[in-house]
């Protein structure tokens, strides 16, 4: 699972899942001892973070709306890792 940016604590991973149960262009989050899973649209797929770091996450996945479908199509088409910047 590699990593395709972090800030602020937060991780932040994209893989693969072949076959898995949400196929939707997403991103999986560390923080800590959370977990979640987030489209990159923002609808929560599984697991939670606390309100402070998931609006963090929301405005992220806004900026780089674009970076990260961009980066989900070439890590799942040709297994590209793109990394993108974090906030400052």
């Amino acid at each position: 699972m590699p990593i395709i940016s972090q800030f602020y604590g937060i991780l932040i991973y994209m893989y693969k899942e072949i076959g898995g149960h949400h196929n939707e262009p997403h991103i999986h989050v560390k923080y800590n001892e959370y977990e979640m899973s987030i489209t990159l649209k923002g609808k929560v797929i599984a697991g939670e973070l606390p309100q402070k770091q998931k609006k963090l996450i929301e405005a992220w996945l806004e900026i780089h709306e674009e970076d990260l479908i961009a980066a989900w199509y070439a890590y799942n088409d040709e297994g590209e890792i793109i990394k993108i910047k974090g906030l400052e």
